[in-house]
């Protein structure tokens, strides 16, 4: 017998919808502010925002940052391919530990991955991107950010419109 393929966790109902759109708009709503935008007691949301995070819909709670005051205000967008298409597919593994590499992403198209990053200066980029080739034996396109309008945005859950 072979087992039904596992699902990603999904919303409950409307007020988990409400809960999770929330706290992607302030993660540091207290109990008693969700408690007034959804309707229930504080004591119920409270469970229920335990239960999203027990079943992973809700997965942690991280600030958002200034780049710029925090050393690195050179953003970029570093397309990786493999160097030879028969290498393995482990690009992922292999950048892991450069800690500039903010986000990696598998992508459709000519490039494997699409890296965000973030560093101090040019110089610096310079010298992550001949990491990265070092470290995944990849060829690279990268593309600065001059200047970002927005990003972090809340996530909407789709299935219980507001």
């Amino acid at each position: 017998m072979t087992e039904a393929p596992s699902r990603a966790p999904r919303l409950e109902d409307s007020v988990d919808a409400a809960i999770v759109r929330e706290i992607s708009i302030d993660a540091r709503a207290t109990l008693s502010h969700l408690s007034d935008r959804v309707g229930l007691s504080v004591s119920a949301v409270q469970s229920r925002l335990r239960r999203l995070e027990a079943r992973g819909i809700v997965q942690g709670y991280r600030p958002i940052l200034d780049a710029e005051a925090l050393g690195r205000p050179l953003a970029a967008f570093v397309e990786i391919t493999p160097l030879d298409p028969a290498q393995p597919d482990n690009a992922p593994e292999l950048l892991a530990h450069l800690s500039a590499i903010e986000a990696c992403h598998s992508i459709a198209g000519e490039a494997a991955y699409m890296l965000f990053v973030r560093v101090p200066t040019p110089r610096d980029l310079e010298a992550l991107i001949r990491d990265i080739r070092a470290a995944a034996q990849v060829n690279t396109r990268t593309t600065v950010v001059l200047q970002t309008f927005f990003e972090a945005r809340p996530i909407e859950p789709a299935e219980f419109p507001a």
